[in-house]
C-alpha cells in the first residue's frame, strides 16, 4: 500500500449526530471523507434518545433555547440550518414522526431510523466510516494534520473533532475533544453535568423518598430562568423535565425555587374553599389539586393541618406562600452518568461561528456538544448538532 492511500481531504473523529451530519455534507461536496469512531457502535446517543424514539428536533427551536458564555454564537448556524431543514430530510427518507408537547418531534417507530438516515446519507456521499478506531496522536504539519490511529497513519487537509462531551460515559463519552482543544492552545471553560437529576441532602431525602415515582407539574426557577413542566420524585432526589431543564442553570451550593402550583393563585382558591366548605380539612382540599401523598408530605413538613376555617387571612397566606415558594438546596446532581449533555466546554470565542474552524489552528474544526453551547431539553441539542455539522461540512 502506498502512503498516498492514507490521505484524505477530511478526517472526522466521532460518529455521533454532528460528525455524521458533517461527513455527509462534506462528502456531497466531493471531498474524500474518513469518519473514525472509537467505539464499536455508531450513534449511541441517537439510539438512546427519547426512550428509543429519538427527539430529533424541536419546531420552536431558536437561539433562546441555548446556554453559552456567548449567547450570539449559535445564531449563525441555526439560521442557516433551521429545524425545517432537518424535518425535510426526515420526510425525504420516509420516516414517520409525531409532535409531543412543546414542539418536540419523535420518530413513530424507532430512533434507529434517524441513525439509518444519517448512515444512508454518508453512504450516498461516499464517506468511509470506520468503527473501533483509536486515535493515538494528532500533529499539525505543512499539509494540514497527521493523525496516528489504530487503523494506520492518515494525512488530511481538514480535521474535524466531533467526539462530544462527558455525559453518558457508558455511551462512549471521553474528554478527547477538550484535550485536543488544549493541545492546540484553545481555552476550555469549566465543565459540568447538565440536563441532569438533582440529589437531595440526607434529611430531605428521608422526607421525600416515600414519594418516589410520583410526578407533579411545577415551575422551577433559578434567577431569570424558569420552566413549567413536571417534577418527578425519585429514590435519589428530584427529576422530571422541569428539574432537568433548570439543572443547566444550577451551580453547586445554589438554591432552586419551586412553585408547586404554577397555574393557580392558591391564596385566592383557598379563600374560596374556606367560604364554600369551612369545615373541610385543608389537606382534603389541597388533594383536589395535587396527589394526596404529596399533600400529606408537604403538610407534615410545614405543619399545616385541621379544618380550613381555623386558618385566618395571614395563615392562609403563609400556606399559599409555602406551596408557591418551596426553596431547595440540592446536595448535587447525579453527574455525567445520567446527564444528557455537558455544560461548558470549548470557548466559542476560539471558533468561527460561520465555519466552526479554530481561529488559532487553521484546518482544525470543533462541532457538537464539546463546544460551550448547551441546548434545552426537547430536541434542541440535536438541532445544534445538525446545524453545526452542516455548517462545518460546507467549509472543510
Amino acid at each position: 500500500m502506498h502512503s498516498q492511500d492514507f490521505s484524505r481531504d477530511v478526517i472526522i473523529i466521532g460518529a455521533g449526530a454532528a460528525g455524521l451530519m458533517c461527513a455527509a455534507t462534506a462528502g456531497y461536496r466531493g471531498r474524500s471523507v474518513l469518519l473514525l469512531e472509537h467505539s464499536n457502535k455508531i450513534g449511541r446517543k441517537i439510539l438512546m434518545s427519547g426512550g428509543g424514539r429519538c427527539n430529533f428536533t424541536n419546531l420552536h427551536n431558536s437561539p433562546a433555547n441555548y446556554l453559552s458564555a456567548n449567547a450570539h454564537f449559535c445564531k449563525s448556524a441555526l439560521s442557516r440550518y433551521p429545524a425545517a431543514r432537518f424535518i425535510e430530510l426526515v420526510e425525504r427518507h420516509g420516516i414517520d414522526y409525531h409532535e409531543k408537547t412543546l414542539g418536540q418531534l419523535f420518530c413513530d417507530v424507532s430512533s434507529k431510523e434517524i441513525l439509518q438516515l444519517l448512515l444512508t446519507e454518508c453512504d450516498w456521499a461516499g464517506v468511509d466510516v470506520r468503527t473501533e478506531s483509536s486515535i493515538y496522536r494528532i500533529d499539525k504539519n505543512s499539509d494540514g494534520y497527521r493523525v496516528k490511529t489504530s487503523a494506520g497513519i492518515w494525512q488530511c487537509r481538514s480535521l474535524v473533532i466531533a467526539t462530544g462531551g462527558l455525559s453518558i460515559p457508558n455511551g462512549g463519552a471521553t474528554p478527547f475533544a477538550y484535550e485536543t482543544a488544549r493541545q492546540f492552545g484553545l481555552n476550555v471553560l469549566p465543565l459540568q453535568a447538565a440536563l441532569v437529576p438533582f440529589t437531595l441532602q440526607p434529611r430531605e431525602l428521608d422526607i421525600f423518598k416515600p414519594l418516589s415515582g410520583v410526578s407533579h407539574r411545577i415551575r422551577a426557577r433559578i434567577g431569570d430562568a424558569a420552566f413549567v413542566e413536571n417534577l418527578l420524585f425519585t429514590h435519589r432526589g428530584l427529576s422530571g423535565p422541569a428539574i432537568l431543564q433548570i439543572s443547566s442553570y444550577w451551580d453547586p451550593g445554589g438554591e432552586v425555587e419551586i412553585d408547586l402550583f404554577p397555574e393557580l393563585d392558591l391564596l385566592q382558591w383557598l379563600g374560596e374553599q374556606r367560604e364554600a366548605r369551612p369545615r373541610a380539612d385543608i389537606r382534603t382540599l389541597l388533594s383536589q389539586q395535587m396527589h394526596k401523598r404529596v399533600v400529606q408530605t408537604f403538610c407534615d413538613l410545614w405543619g399545616f393541618e385541621g379544618p380550613i376555617n381555623r386558618f385566618d387571612g395571614p395563615q392562609l397566606a403563609a400556606v399559599a406562600e409555602a406551596f408557591h415558594r418551596w426553596v431547595i438546596k440540592p446536595a448535587g446532581t447525579e453527574g455525567y452518568r445520567t446527564a444528557e449533555v455537558t455544560r461548558g466546554g470549548i470557548d466559542t470565542d476560539e471558533v468561527s461561528s460561520k465555519t466552526f474552524e479554530a481561529k488559532k489552528a487553521p484546518g482544525l474544526y470543533f462541532i457538537g456538544e464539546c463546544l460551550d453551547v448547551t441546548g434545552h431539553l426537547g430536541g434542541h441539542n440535536f438541532q445544534f448538532a445538525w446545524a453545526c455539522g452542516d455548517a462545518a461540512g460546507q467549509y472543510v
